[in-house]
């Protein structure tokens, strides 16, 4: 029986400062994620685990 393994990253749901838009974004993003609704910043990648500059709602398994 082999174990399979979790997977390294997950899906964080987080609100926008700005517009209190909730969107649902990737723990290791590859490029800067905007905002749907205003466009603004939310969250920065860092070569390895995303910097959410927003605030974090949940951690999505």
């Amino acid at each position: 029986m082999r174990k399979i393994k979790e997977p390294a990253s997950k899906f964080i749901k987080v609100r926008c400062p700005k517009c209190k838009n909730e969107q649902i974004i990737f723990g290791k993003v590859s490029s800067a994620v905007t905002c749907l609704v205003c466009d603004k910043k939310i969250a920065e990648s860092t070569g390895g685990k995303t910097k959410v500059k927003s605030r974090i709602l949940e951690v999505l398994e």
